[in-house]
């Protein structure tokens, strides 16, 4: 497996972290809260096989993209500007294609509604975006709890309480075995609960999502969730409900919320199908 190229970005209140490998056309992948660029490992070569530069970065205050300051309360918003700056940097000259996963999700699909110049397509994997349910208030209230029990209690009785909340996925088979820069990744996830549920967990799942801009870039817009997490309204319901909403498409991938570590070959495989797809429907309306 190739080692991907590594880089820094200096971007406002803090420096990315961010890994290259391959050529052609940028497919930037946006990690979800907790995670960072080691969670797409075992997907990337297959895109760059593919014929795309893969750019995956960590998140701001997530392992090795540093905050300038203490941490604080995040935004989705500042996210979609350091990824708008990142492509700036990698393909400053065309939009790119971006695959964004929970939270990063968030991120992407605001990066669309206000950046849709540097955006060729979209695939927005599971956006816990409970808002658009048409009863959110109780995933409100469990996010709440959870960063409250966290806070009061640690980390343990937050993320246990966070997974009964969510209810449990029926998978289809066992997972996968994790790339060796998954497991590797693990520790430096782990560090980043903290930040995750104190900072993102209930600012991003709050998010009111744009949805006239969104049904306005439609036609670039993929909302996705993993057929594992049907079971699970929180994060199969938004990416179904955002579809209905706006006119984009929808598509099922295999395993669930963490679907490109679970069903690496498989995830990999369906995205590079989207996106020709998406392509071939884009190309024939010109």
């Amino acid at each position: 497996m190739d080692t991907p190229t590594t880089h820094t970005l200096k971007v406002p209140g803090a420096t990315l972290y961010y890994e290259t490998r391959g050529s052609g056309p940028v497919l930037l992948l946006i990690p979800g809260g907790g995670a960072d660029a080691a969670v797409y490992a075992a997907i990337a070569p297959a895109l760059a096989d593919a014929g795309y530069t893969v750019v995956a970065q960590d998140p701001r205050g997530q392992s090795r993209s540093t905050l300038d300051g203490p941490p604080a309360g995040q935004r989705p918003a500042d996210w979609a500007d350091d990824a708008c700056r990142l492509l700036d940097v990698v393909s400053p000259h065309e939009p790119a294609y971006v695959l964004g996963c929970s939270a990063g999700a968030i991120v992407a699909l605001d990066l669309l509604a206000r950046h849709p110049e540097r955006v060729r397509r979209v695939v927005a994997h599971e956006p816990p975006l409970v808002e658009v349910l048409e009863d959110p208030a109780p995933y409100r209230a469990l996010f709440a709890e959870v960063r409250a029990l966290f806070l009061e209690e640690g980390g343990g009785p937050a993320m246990k309480r966070f997974g009964e909340g969510l209810g449990e996925a029926r998978p289809e088979r066992e997972p996968d075995e994790p790339a060796p820069e998954v497991r590797e990744m693990m520790p430096r996830a782990y560090g980043n609960m903290p930040f995750f549920l104190e900072h993102v967990l209930c600012p991003f799942t709050g998010t009111t999502a744009d949805l006239p801009a969104l049904r306005e870039a439609s036609a670039r817009l993929v909302t996705a969730a993993g057929r594992d997490s049907r079971p699970q309204p929180a994060l199969y319901g938004p990416a179904r409900r955002l579809a209905e909403l706006t006119g984009a498409a929808f598509a099922e991938f295999p395993g669930g919320h963490l679907g490109c570590t679970e069903r690496p070959r498989e995830f990999a495989a369906r995205l590079l199908e989207v996106l020709d797809d998406r392509e071939r429907v884009a190309a024939a309306a010109r």
